[in-house]
């Protein structure tokens, strides 16, 4: 008696009762209309079959119908799959029921055929039926809610658009009613979707604002190009209208799915200009599974991200690498309490120490490891050389070796753009992180080594993105180094999504692949999208100012260096950085030994100069300079 207090067994027992009642209805009318046109009306001995048989029936169908799942869902909430289970359910009833009477003969008389036909299909109708007017009653609003005062248009006429109109008609307590869609298929010009109508395509999204005049817009395309949300907010922004979108995969993914908590405002990175990636972690992440992975610089933008889509593809043991205590405390316990991943190992430990790195090596003993612990800020890196050195590449050729040295299979170098024919401290460090992992590949042939090199990721630590923000918060000014600077742009779950790939392609000789980053972005126009978004104008309401570019920043950053080529793989979005002429990898290691003696030595000026050197004779060809020491 206690599990029918519960609302499950409850709901479930009633659903069982109506049906009870609408298959028993069903077979007395199949009964009556056999008999309709008989002016004697239905002989007695079929109302004896009928009145012995009823029960019998209802029982049956009822326990073919449970079989079937037809009381795992609660009527309001039937689609078009669950009427298609309606009738593949009582197909099979109704022929088990003209196998039972035809072949055990359980009552006198045999049922007519007539009959079975009938109930048949007024049992199909009266139970998809009942179910049907349910959802129509639950679905139809109240007479106080027939005009919400909250009129929304929606962007997207697909699933997810239908997804967002349903959680609309579902929660009237929402206060909004969706007036129409614009989708730019041809096709559905003029129907109609969950009952609302298809008004336009969005290349007349202005003339459709102007006639429905929407209080909010809706983009229910979460793969939607940055192209398509910027001439809608371009023209919502112009009439005062706020939009919102559906999230994308990646962040449906790692948050809730409650539809109308997951509608956000439109952000900067949704108008970029660029198409999304598509999610496909389970793939790209295959060879992850089971495995044990090490992750350097955990605690960082990129480091994080790294541990939360590798914590998704289960490997067996996910190591945690940070020399920064907080941020490691915090990346560790959102993988616990947030995301119940059990199978990790938090380790406090310094990339840049020999001893620690081999010690950790040994004891967790790695398969793949992704190098991600690295300085990022130019301007500090540039009044702080040694230390950039020291944690970009010095630090890069001891976690190099001793993965090698601990028969690591796979090892990932996560680099920058700014190794691209490098014009500062912090550029020239990581293109020696670059070489260091590529001359690492031919020298460890049982290891697996390769560098990724992409460019600027929104919202992380380093990135303008976060900047502008505090100074739109503060009223501004915005600042902009220079008109003309040009930037790439990914955010960061797709930038580690093709990390990973990218970790399971090549050869493993050290090869620098390159994520395709879309087309760069000009900085200034970066900042009047980020100021327009947060509801104001650029030097109406908040003022841009122009700052001079720093020593050495450049104005357009490049992906491939001067004497490297394009050369395409067969993963989408990622391109293989070939070099011309082949490494030198005694000057490699030549000159790393004389930084490294540098940087001991804290001589900063000569090793300020050495990397200058370093800058005007990149790779091979600099091998002179370490040789007229």
């Amino acid at each position: 008696m206690n599990r029918l207090n519960h609302p499950v067994y409850r709901n479930r027992l009633l659903q069982l009762v109506a049906d009870g009642c609408l298959v028993a209805l069903a077979y007395y009318l199949a009964f009556q209309l056999r008999f309709l046109d008989d002016k004697h009306g239905m002989p007695h001995r079929y109302q004896v079959l009928f009145v012995q048989s009823v029960g019998f029936v209802v029982v049956g169908k009822l326990a073919v119908f449970y079989a079937f799942g037809l009381y795992q869902k609660w009527w309001r909430y039937v689609s078009g799959r669950d009427f298609i289970l309606i009738l593949r359910a009582v197909l099979v009833a109704s022929l088990l029921l003209v196998v039972v009477f035809a072949v055990a003969k359980p009552f006198a008389h045999t049922l007519p055929r007539s009959v079975e036909v009938m109930d048949l299909m007024l049992t199909a109708l009266l139970i998809a039926g009942a179910r049907l007017a349910v959802r129509l009653i639950v679905e139809r609003p109240s007479r106080g809610e027939r005009v919400p005062k909250h009129e929304v248009l929606v962007i997207g006429a697909g699933s997810g658009g239908q997804m967002v109109v349903r959680e609309l008609q579902l929660n009237p307590n929402l206060g909004a009613t969706a007036i129409g869609f614009v989708d730019d298929d041809p096709r559905k010009r003029g129907m109609r979707m969950a009952g609302i109508k298809v008004l336009g395509a969005t290349k007349e999204i202005e003339t459709i604002l102007d006639e429905t005049d929407p209080d909010e817009v809706v983009i229910a395309i979460p793969s939607a190009p940055g192209t398509l949300r910027g001439q809608v907010v371009a023209a919502c922004r112009d009439r005062e209208i706020p939009v919102r979108t559906l999230p994308t995969v990646f962040e449906l993914l790692r948050g809730g799915v409650q539809l109308n908590k997951q509608l956000r405002e439109v952000r900067v990175e949704d108008v970029l200009g660029r198409d999304p990636i598509v999610r496909e972690l389970d793939r790209v992440g295959a060879y992850l599974r089971d495995r044990r992975v090490l992750v350097t610089g955990a605690g960082g933008s990129i480091g994080s991200e790294l541990c939360r889509q590798i914590a998704q593809v289960k490997p067996r043991l996910l190591v945690l690498l940070d020399h920064a205590e907080d941020n490691l405390f915090q990346i560790d316990r959102e993988m616990v309490d947030e995301r119940h991943c059990t199978n990790v190992e938090s380790v406090l430990a310094d990339c840049k120490e020999p001893h620690r790195m081999l010690e950790v090596m040994q004891r967790f003993k790695p398969d793949v490891v992704f190098h991600a612990a690295a300085y990022k800020h130019v301007p500090l890196m540039e009044a702080n050389p040694l230390e950039a050195v020291r944690n970009n590449a010095i630090a890069t050729r001891t976690t190099a070796e001793t993965a090698a040295a601990s028969n690591v299979e796979r090892f990932v170098l996560i680099s920058t753009d700014k190794a691209v024919n490098p014009a500062t401290v912090m550029g020239a460090s990581k293109a020696m992180a670059e070489w260091i992992v590529e001359s690492a590949g031919h020298s460890h042939p049982g290891t697996r080594f390769a560098s990724v090199r992409f460019g600027n990721v929104l919202a992380s630590s380093g990135s303008v993105v976060p900047i502008f923000r505090r100074q739109i918060e503060r009223g501004g000014p915005v600042t902009v180094t220079h008109p003309e600077m040009t930037r790439y742009f990914m955010t960061i779950p797709e930038a580690v999504q093709l990390v990973i790939r990218a970790g399971d392609i090549g050869a493993g000789k050290g090869e620098v692949f390159v994520l395709d980053m879309g087309e760069p972005v000009k900085i200034v126009d970066l900042a009047h999208n980020m100021i327009r978004l947060a509801g104001y104008e650029p030097e109406g309401d908040i003022a841009v100012e122009f700052t001079q570019p720093r020593p050495g920043e450049k104005l357009h950053e490049e992906l491939f260096s001067t004497g490297e080529q394009l050369q395409p793989t067969a993963a989408r979005r990622i391109n293989r950085a070939v070099r011309e002429t082949e490494l030198d990898r005694a000057w490699v290691e030549s000159t790393l030994n004389s930084l490294e003696n540098l940087v001991l030595a804290g001589d900063e000026a000569n090793l300020a100069e050495r990397v200058v050197d370093l800058i005007a004779a990149p790779g091979g060809g600099a091998a002179r300079v370490a040789a007229d020491e």
